[in-house]
């Protein structure tokens, strides 16, 4: 691992510090996890944009999945 620095303003800082108390965790250790959970959240966002271009770019057809009605179950018989 490397250590490195950040800059916070007060009022992040203390919301960091008082949750990474409640969690019985460290500042650090929250600050990986937190940071973590962006990255994962930002590619998720890539792989929708990367999808919707793609469904613009080839626009499901109308009759494309009707092959599947029938497949479907429903649970309503």
């Amino acid at each position: 691992m490397k250590t490195v620095q950040m800059t916070l303003d007060e009022e992040l800082l203390h919301s960091v510090d008082q949750l990474a108390r409640e969690l019985k965790t460290t500042r650090s250790a929250f600050a990986r996890f937190a940071l973590q959970k962006a990255i994962d959240y930002y590619q998720v966002l890539r792989q929708e944009e990367k999808h919707r271009k793609g469904y613009e770019a080839y626009p499901v057809a109308d009759e494309e999945f009707d092959v599947w009605e029938e497949e479907q179950e429903w649970g309503d018989n």
